[in-house]
């Protein structure tokens, strides 16, 4: 074989190559933006991003997006409940009191010490599945539904997208389980 031939064989298989990355690429900013797309149409931000007032009324507070219940914020005993389907909820959305206890939402940004950045998807697909934080922990407390009727392959997007947040620390406080909160 010729110079020639081997060096066209070979420039044929790095196009090759290129090839497939782009569309594993390609395939990868679809997975992205269907997760982007499944967490903006569930509200996900509703109640994972602290909230702030703004000129008309509470907004998400963008420098916070996804970071949970913020870290340190002082809150005041929940309110004792009269019997029945009542709950309490912060001005910020990000934590909730009932018969539960207390309960906040976690940081889903990719940080590695305090969001899901050290999960991995099958770990977050099982939690979403399960209703067991970590999918094999303690249950996920109100208000956060668990999705077991969901995809695979939404799940997997909806991780895909929340890895691509950018990361926020922010150590967001363990449950109050019931008899705690009441003492509170």
């Amino acid at each position: 074989m010729n110079r020639a031939v081997v060096s066209l064989c070979a420039a044929l298989a790095l196009i090759g190559l290129g090839l497939a990355a782009t569309s594993a690429g390609d395939d990868n900013r679809a997975m992205v933006e269907r997760g982007r797309y499944l967490v903006e149409f569930a509200g996900c931000g509703d109640c994972h991003t602290p909230m702030t007032m703004g000129p008309h009324g509470p907004q998400h507070d963008a420098a916070r997006m996804y970071s949970g219940h913020p870290s340190g914020a002082g809150l005041p005993p929940p309110p004792v409940l009269p019997p029945g389907p009542w709950n309490a909820i912060t001005g910020g959305m990000t934590a909730w009191a009932g018969p539960w206890g207390i309960s906040y939402a976690i940081n889903l940004t990719s940080d590695k010490g305090t969001g899901l950045g050290a999960w991995d998807e099958s770990m977050f697909v099982a939690a979403l599945q399960t209703g067991k934080h970590l999918g094999m922990g303690r249950d996920i407390l109100p208000p956060m539904p668990h999705y077991s009727t969901a995809s695979n392959e939404d799940l997997k997007a909806i991780f895909a997208y929340l890895m691509t947040v950018p990361p926020i620390s922010n150590e967001v406080p363990e449950p109050v389980p019931p008899a705690a909160a009441a003492g509170t």
